[in-house]
């Protein structure tokens, strides 16, 4: 863990972003198509995280990024070369644009200053999504990641954050995988050598603690 120092000077608001991935309700709501997942997503607390920091996001100043995936209803653009997209397919919930599933899942506030980021193809929240200039465009460098799954969309976000410069951080605590005792597994062998790993109630103190105001230039 990195000392409380260091992580509040890692996440000024002003050069910070939270970015939540596929917290969408056709994958952790009530009808996920998933439900082992939403239920570990449930159960662990880690949504309730999620819904704590974007909500202290919000407050700090955070720009706050949903990553959401989706496909079209005739599956135009999107990937067939993996079992995981062909499992996809024959899910009885689909994660089709225009949607309820597609909608970011309660309890996670959405404001109306929230950037939503779609994506109709592939395995990455950010690699082909605009999240990249968008970030860049708002002076990030510092990449807060929470959300599921821990088994493939939150490492995919965690190594193209890191191989495009970013600092990524992650809440151990607001990420989720299946089995449950995955994510601990891909935290502690895997996330741990690339990224910043903190806590959700460590973050939310950084944000709640009084920052010094910038001098004017003059």
């Amino acid at each position: 863990m990195p000392s409380g120092a260091r992580l509040f000077e890692l996440t000024d608001p002003a050069t910070t972003a939270l970015l939540t991935v596929e917290c969408q309700r056709g994958v952790v709501g009530p009808d996920s198509a998933l439900p082992e997942l939403a239920d570990a997503a449930r159960t662990s607390g880690a949504l309730g995280r999620v819904a704590r920091l974007a909500a202290a996001a919000h407050d700090a100043g955070v720009q706050v990024l949903h990553a959401v995936a989706e496909r079209r209803p005739d599956g135009r653009g999107a990937n067939r070369n993996a079992r995981l997209f062909a499992a996809a397919e024959r899910l009885p919930v689909q994660q089709l644009a225009g949607t309820t599933a597609v909608r970011i899942a309660d309890p996670v506030p959405v404001s109306e200053d929230d950037l939503i980021v779609r994506r109709l193809h592939g395995l990455s929240p950010i690699a082909g999504t605009g999240v990249d200039p968008l970030l860049r465009n708002l002076g990030c460098r510092t990449l807060v990641i929470v959300g599921v799954s821990a088994n493939v969309a939150v490492p995919n976000a965690v190594f193209d954050a890191v191989n495009l410069g970013y600092t990524a951080v992650v809440p151990a605590d607001a990420i989720a995988g299946v089995p449950a005792d995955y994510t601990a597994a891909m935290v502690r062998h895997t996330l741990a050598l690339v990224a910043t790993v903190t806590t959700t109630e460590e973050l939310l103190t950084c944000w709640k603690r009084p920052r010094r105001t910038r001098p004017a230039a003059g």
